[in-house]
């Protein structure tokens, strides 16, 4: 199937490893122009290196997306080297392991930080420049939780929660002008993150990391167009709720 998106500028951020980068050279395999970002230098430096040796156009830019001043500057940094912005994907890392009464105050507002309010803040920075142009699509990398509540990720799954139902919400303000906004949702991929966790162990399914930036890509596409508001699990079947 042809995306139809092949010239598009799109920004994915904590695109250096992981569904990031798997979202980020899926796109780029489409011919579009991506803007990557994150922390570590090195990590981002090789992902950008590999995109560009396969043909890719590509921005590379060291910075913590979740520094509130983050978003919009990257936002404007990626319109002045590219000239637009068409799609969004947006990602961050997510907090580490914890139960529900054992949160604390401090782990709580970083949680919603990172795993919420900066995606808010990516969307707020990119819909003008895409609605001026009458067209845009919007992903927001958040994790099955949203749907399933996963043990012992409490603070994941308050923070991506809270993400889906403020994008729901979004998603009807925005189709009107030609932008969408989904939420593509993991279970367990075979990236360093679930690795980490310990979770990729036994005999649980576990995602490959490419198949799962198709998915974003798909919905970043022309043809998923009517596709808004829309909370994709991407999980081998793991959620076993109807709704």
């Amino acid at each position: 199937m042809d995306l139809g998106i092949a010239g598009r500028v799109a920004l994915v951020t904590a695109s250096s490893k992981g569904l990031g980068r798997a979202s980020a050279e899926a796109l780029a395999a489409e011919g579009v122009k991506v803007a990557l970002c994150a922390r570590g230098r090195d990590a981002l430096a090789e992902t950008a290196a590999a995109i560009a040796d396969a043909g890719g156009e590509v921005l590379a830019i060291p910075v913590d997306v979740t520094d509130p001043a983050q978003p919009a500057a990257l936002v404007a940094t990626t319109v002045e080297h590219f000239g637009r912005l068409d799609i969004l994907v947006a990602n961050a890392g997510g907090p580490p392991p914890a139960s529900a009464l054992d949160v604390t105050d401090e782990q709580l507002v970083a949680a919603i930080n990172a795993n919420f309010a900066t995606s808010v803040r990516l969307v707020q920075a990119a819909v003008p420049h895409m609605q001026a142009n009458v067209w845009g699509r919007i992903c927001c990398i958040t994790s099955s939780s949203v749907k399933q509540p996963i043990p012992g990720l409490a603070l994941s799954n308050a923070a991506r929660t809270a993400l889906w139902a403020w994008a729901k919400t979004a998603a009807a303000d925005l189709f009107p002008s030609g932008v969408t906004l989904n939420l593509a949702c993991p279970s367990l991929h075979a990236t360093d993150r679930i690795k980490e966790l310990g979770m990729a162990d036994g005999d649980v399914p576990v995602g490959v990391p490419a198949d799962f930036g198709r998915v974003v890509a798909f919905l970043c596409s022309d043809p998923a167009g009517f596709v808004s508001g829309v909370a994709l699990q991407v999980d081998g079947a793991a959620t076993v709720g109807l709704l």
